[in-house]
């Protein structure tokens, strides 16, 4: 009987927001290979610019870097705001998220994640386990089990495929694919746009 062999996902490269690594370090580049610090079951990982998304082969997601536009689906504030209100403080909190400090509207102050240095598991709507992540630029796509496409981030483009520009700092299913019953395979995210592959869902 064969013995069963094991491997294992290295990064290196661009570490300033930590997506190389996921260990919590974002002062540094990586020069040569360091294993991932992240779940032993990875089957497939995506490196954005600025952030990094992994599957597992049980079909969860984790997600770490820049999360400047939502692209981590954490929450991010505005982009419309001002220099010295993005200059206020980042805390670091319990689960070693940091955390930017912002005065909403209403004057009771909200948290914002600016960078998650090591990598989070991210909850798709439903209950839906992911087969296929793909970073942009800004933005991110992933294919569900069942074949439904959710996207979020950065939108100004329509990279989202939601029928506008907007951005979103969470998962959102796109409806092209549901209403025309097409089953979503495979995606593939440029820095601005997205690419899916999909086929009629079968009617048996």
């Amino acid at each position: 009987m064969a013995e069963k062999r094991h491997g294992a996902w290295f990064g290196f490269g661009f570490c300033g927001f930590g997506q190389a690594l996921g260990s919590g370090n974002s002062h540094h580049s990586v020069y040569s290979p360091e294993p991932l610090h992240a779940s032993d079951d990875i089957c497939q990982v995506s490196a954005g610019w600025s952030y990094t998304a992994l599957v597992t082969q049980t079909g969860d997601i984790y997600i770490w870097g820049w999360n400047e536009s939502g692209q981590l689906a954490l929450p991010t504030r505005s982009g419309t705001e001002n220099k010295a209100e993005r200059e206020e403080a980042t805390e670091l909190n319990e689960d070693g998220l940091k955390e930017e400090l912002a005065v909403a509207d209403a004057g009771a102050p909200a948290h914002f994640i600016a960078i998650q240095p090591f990598p989070a598991l991210l909850d798709l709507p439903l209950g839906s386990d992911a087969v296929m992540a793909s970073c942009g630029s800004r933005h991110t796509a992933v294919v569900t089990r069942t074949g439904e496409l959710y996207t979020w981030g950065w939108g100004k483009y329509g990279q989202l495929g939601h029928k506008d520009s907007t951005s979103l700092d969470r998962p959102c299913c796109v409806e092209y694919f549901v209403e025309r019953q097409l089953e979503v395979r495979a995606v593939t995210c440029g820095p601005w746009n997205t690419y899916v592959y999909a086929m009629e869902r079968d009617k048996s």
